[in-house]
């Protein structure tokens, strides 16, 4: 998968299969039975959860969420797999959490900049503020890219185990 001329900070990818997702889905339960150390997989009925773990679990370890559905037109013989690769999902939440904040200042001053201005007051400082907003936008931007960098070698393992599950 390459994902370096990506911009999108969470890897996608998906595959169809000529098995029954019954069949697709033991597969992962036999995988759960010996999985090697270092890897923990949690499944639940159509959804697996495949993550690093242990010693080699940083901040900025990767999580491989695996969605199994019923491929169309195949009379219930296709599997089709959804993969979406991110961050923990505390540090996502964390993540959308600042955005929201960065989101709602600049709303804010945006709107005290426009009242301001239409009262022919000085808009210096709100304009500041509008442009440190704008900063730290870049900012989480930049540090999403890196966080990403920083597990690309751990996601390239989970994508290699998820291979070897499905064959």
């Amino acid at each position: 998968m390459e994902t370096n001329n990506d911009i999108r900070l969470r890897p996608r990818f998906y595959k169809d299969i000529d098995e029954n997702i019954d069949l697709v889905r033991q597969k992962f339960v036999d995988y759960a039975k010996q999985v090697p150390p270092g890897f923990l997989i949690k499944i639940r009925p159509n959804h697996i959860q495949f993550t690093i773990q242990g010693e080699k679990q940083h901040y900025w370890s990767p999580h491989l969420s695996i969605e199994l559905e019923e491929k169309e037109g195949n009379e219930k013989n296709a599997t089709h797999i959804r993969g979406l690769f991110g961050p923990a999902q505390t540090l996502w939440t964390f993540f959308v959490f600042l955005h929201f904040v960065i989101a709602g200042v600049f709303l804010v001053f945006s709107m005290f900049a426009y009242s301001n201005w239409s009262l022919h007051q000085s808009v210096k400082s709100n304009l500041l503020v509008i442009a440190s907003m704008i900063v730290c936008w870049v900012l989480l931007y930049f540090i999403g890219i890196q966080t990403r960098a920083n597990g690309y070698g751990q996601m390239e393992e989970l994508e290699r185990e998820f291979n070897k599950i499905v064959g």
